[in-house]
């Protein structure tokens, strides 16, 4: 809430004082007589002119939204008194834009001492927003007297990262001991076919395969896959930040980690997320809507914080890296400390896949021979980490402008799979 503070003269007193200083200068008091009117003006203008009480209020329409989704908000005006010119300034931060209706707006207040002036306001980018800043300036008529007053925030808006189309995701290795969407390899209660073998005491009569049973001669039973829930950690890199060209690979892995957080939690599958980087987070996996806000609120903090710290994984919890968990890591593959962390996820022994973010969009070569060699040296320190990842065993799929995310998966699925055949 803004009020209208203390006065503050303008016009009248730059001519009066104008006129002194140069009756002054110049030796000529005429010049003070000529500048006597306009100060008699402001001495009656500050005397007379009463304080208008200007109060200014931003009410927005909500406190959460997707980024590049528009939110209704309105600027509301109060006054105790006409006032002839009512200048409001919203102070909007980076990333904010006014799609409908201007953040200056100039307006005069007479018959009706109240009004509310729409907006909707757009997020270009996800992250969180401090609202409310705002300037406010009451001119009297006659332009004498001019009241200023700044507001502090009042509201804060969250702009989640918006989801991309996907269709089919990586399914885990190992399943966890609760009833989810993912077809176990075990061999329990279930929907999805595994085997037959010969009836046994306690069996069920309905689980009996008669035809076998008629081509054998004995009671055999059918065996099936149960359907178990996986434990899905994402695993985000934010020890570096390419942009370039509208691009930048910490925020398509937000955008990523949303849109397969929301995938997993739809199978009912426990979701958790690890930020590593300057800033150390992570969020035990957990199921439901409440989940995926704990992630969403998790993942618009995250920030490229600069650090020389080398993080070791030993820091974090074990419930937040739970045993058979299928850890999805978000990464442009460009900061060392993060593949020697995924290096050290995969001799642990736990179910790695990584999503490369490909920075090449945002990432030109220098002039010069010089610059052309140093980018080829980049290029082949990338070419050696995908490599060492690949000879672990890790499924890597390169995302970026252009390609499918589909795809992407589709492509790591196969490659663990063909692994697997390959180690049977």
């Amino acid at each position: 809430m803004t009020r209208a503070g203390s006065p503050r003269v303008e016009g009248y007193a730059a001519m009066a004082a104008a006129g002194l200083v140069a009756a002054l200068a110049l030796r000529r008091p005429e010049l003070a007589a000529i500048a006597l009117p306009f100060g008699l003006l402001l001495v009656l203008g500050l005397r007379w002119t009463p304080s208008p009480n200007v109060v200014v209020e931003l009410a927005v329409g909500a406190e959460r939204t997707l980024e590049r989704v528009p939110v209704d908000a309105e600027l509301l005006l109060r006054a105790n008194a006409p006032i002839d010119r009512l200048e409001i300034a919203l102070d909007l931060p980076d990333g904010i834009e006014a799609e409908e209706g201007a953040a200056t707006q100039a307006v005069r207040l007479s018959g009706e001492l109240e009004r509310a002036i729409p907006l909707r306001l757009r997020a270009d980018r996800w992250g969180v927003y401090e609202l409310g800043r705002i300037e406010v300036r009451a001119w009297d008529l006659f332009r004498m007297v001019v009241w200023q007053r700044r507001s502090s925030a009042a509201h804060v808006l969250r702009a989640y990262p918006s989801s991309k189309a996907v269709s089919a995701i990586v399914s885990a290795v190992e399943t966890q001991a609760f009833t989810g969407s993912e077809v176990s390899r075990a061999k329990g209660d279930g929907i999805e076919y595994a085997d037959i073998r010969e009836y046994m005491p306690g069996d069920r009569v309905r689980s009996i395969n008669w035809r076998a049973t008629a081509r054998r001669g004995a009671l055999v039973v059918n065996e099936r896959h149960p359907e178990r829930s996986t434990d899905v950690v994402l695993l985000l890199d934010s020890y570096a930040d390419v942009r370039g060209d509208g691009f930048s690979t910490l925020d398509e892995a937000a955008r990523v980690a949303s849109t397969l957080a929301q995938r997993f939690l739809e199978r009912r599958d426990r979701v958790g997320l690890v930020t590593l980087g300057g800033v150390l987070r992570w969020l035990q996996p957990g199921l439901g809507v409440t989940q995926r806000y704990r992630l969403l609120e998790t993942l618009i903090e995250t920030g490229i914080e600069p650090t020389y710290t080398w993080r070791d994984l030993g820091v974090i919890p074990s419930r937040v890296l739970p045993a058979k968990a299928l850890v999805l890591a978000l990464t442009p593959l460009v900061d060392q400390r993060f593949v020697a962390a995924l290096v050290d996820l995969r001799a642990r022994g736990f179910d790695l896949v990584v999503v490369e973010l490909d920075p090449m969009e945002a990432v030109k070569p220098g002039s010069g021979e010089i610059g052309m060699l140093a980018h080829r040296i980049w290029l082949l320190e990338r070419e050696a980490n995908r490599a060492l990842l690949e000879r672990l065993g890790v499924g890597v799929a390169r995302w970026g402008p252009g390609l499918s995310l589909d795809g992407a998966l589709e492509e790591v699925g196969a490659y663990r799979r063909h692994a697997k055949l390959a180690r049977g």
